[in-house]
């Protein structure tokens, strides 16, 4: 049988080996471009949702800002400006905190 000009039967040793790392060096290769398509795709389909999704994250972080600075506000008619800010601020960082030990109990769960 023949396979590319040369008896399989008859080729030396020495050719048949280094066909065989030709052909696999070639198949790692391919693998090897395989990967990098599919995850270039899969990069390309998630860049949109990032961002989206950081923007989303950024209006929020707005929000809350505004929300505190409208309590602060809100309080300070009543019981003075720096008294205002210092209650809206332990509030802020009283909800970060919880929000902090939430985070924190998910992470050593999945540990």
């Amino acid at each position: 049988m023949t396979d590319g000009g040369i008896d399989q039967e008859e080729a030396p040793v020495g050719k048949l080996f280094s066909r065989l790392v030709d052909e696999g060096k070639a198949y790692a290769h391919a693998e090897i471009d395989l990967i990098k398509a599919t995850t270039e795709v899969k990069v390309d389909a998630a860049k949109r949702p990032a961002l989206l999704g950081a923007a989303a994250l950024l209006f929020l972080q707005a929000g809350v800002i505004v929300l505190c600075m409208t309590i602060a506000l809100a309080l300070a008619t009543l019981i003075g400006p720096l008294a205002g800010g210092l209650i809206a601020t332990l509030f802020a960082f009283t909800i970060a905190g919880l929000l902090g030990l939430l985070a924190k109990r998910e992470w050593d769960s999945r540990r």
